[in-house]
């Protein structure tokens, strides 16, 4: 299975004001709860049922239209699936961070805000990636993600990574937090990857046989 990966140059950072929370909730479909009639799971059944890992590291930094905003995810996530036509992994552990400062305004100092997260989900599918995790520490000195901690508050992020000029820019979507009250955004969901990665870049392993 390929290995994806991104790199893009330094330029001015220009950034957020607000997060959008966007949460789907779907199901996954896997050989195993596939209808005895649906086409293809003869054959399905008969490919390899051998361990496929995959893999989602790097750093990057986040376009958005508000200047003075400084939005990063780095991420090191990984997951295993028990054989080819799954696309729910078997088992999925790591990390990622969520880093936002927010400039100077009305008299106040800036303001940063971030966010570490435990993973419990990292799906792939060529050059894209979904990973979920729960809150499990907050820093900074804006408290914005303190209520979130308290509530174990789940988050996702997609990527789309981008092999080179031809395929455009590599992309992230945030889904931001769910409040008090709300369901839980469900594992291995996130909105589109709709904001273009201006710095850094990741690499995603795509099902690969493991080793």
């Amino acid at each position: 299975m390929p290995v994806f990966r991104s790199e893009l140059p330094r330029r001015a950072v220009v950034f957020l004001a607000g997060s959008a929370v966007v949460a789907a909730t779907a199901g996954f479909a896997s050989a195993s709860t596939a209808p005895a009639s649906e086409p293809g799971l003869a054959a399905r059944a008969s490919a390899s049922s051998g361990t496929l890992v995959s893999s989602l590291k790097g750093w990057g930094r986040m376009d958005y239209p508000d200047a003075g905003h400084d939005i990063q995810v780095t991420v090191d996530a990984h997951a295993t699936f028990r054989g080819v036509g799954w696309t729910r992994p078997d088992k999925s552990w790591g990390t990622f961070r969520i880093y936002h400062r927010m400039p100077a305004a009305n008299g106040e100092p800036a303001k940063v805000n971030w966010g570490d997260f435990e993973v419990d989900c990292l799906t792939s599918g060529g050059p894209t990636a979904t990973v979920t995790g729960r809150i499990v520490r907050t820093g900074g000195n804006a408290g914005a993600w303190d209520d979130y901690l308290k509530r174990h508050v789940r988050m996702g992020v997609s990527f789309y990574v981008s092999e080179g000029r031809d395929g455009g820019p590599s992309r992230i979507g945030l889904s931001g937090g769910t409040e008090d009250g709300e369901p839980l955004l469900s594992t291995c969901m996130a909105p589109a990857a709709n904001s273009q990665v201006i710095e850094g870049g990741y690499d995603v392993t795509d099902r690969a046989p493991s080793r």
